[in-house]
């Protein structure tokens, strides 16, 4: 199995159990070794009071790519802990695209980080993840 298709088969079984990710509206836009894009269509329901994308649907897309990109060697890893930089804010109909990458990984942790963008590439917000790889696996291999 190549690293791809071992991430992408990874993507698959994780997507399948959240719920999470599934019922905010994420998208999986592609999934590779340490690498995921995910996308997210602001909905009047994402808005806060300010009539802007609440900054928790924002994380919880960053957190999502990190989360796909973390585990996509087939090994289950969890956050350890995650920061994020809010820098604009998303508005209704904007589509919010997550790109996730590897910055590090040794041993059972890695870094990575998150870069969230609009639909004409404005960063909106910057995310790093932290990672801590712990027992098990997401499917048979």
């Amino acid at each position: 199995m190549t690293p791809k298709e071992r991430a992408e088969k990874s993507a698959a079984a994780m997507w399948e159990g959240d719920k999470a990710s599934q019922w905010l509206g994420c998208r999986i836009v592609e999934v590779d070794e340490g690498r995921a894009v995910l996308t997210l269509t602001v909905e009047d329901h994402h808005c806060n009071g300010h009539g802007i994308c609440h900054g928790g649907f924002t994380f919880t897309l960053a957190d999502s790519a990190f989360a796909f990109a973390c585990n996509s060697r087939n090994q289950v890893t969890v956050a350890q802990h995650n920061l994020i930089s809010y820098l604009a804010p998303g508005k209704q109909g904007d589509i919010l695209t997550a790109t996730a990458r590897e910055v590090s990984l040794q041993g059972r942790s890695g870094i990575y980080d998150i870069t969230v963008t609009n639909q004409t590439g404005k960063v909106m917000a910057e995310f790093r993840g932290f990672s801590r790889t712990i027992n098990g696996q997401l499917f048979e291999e």
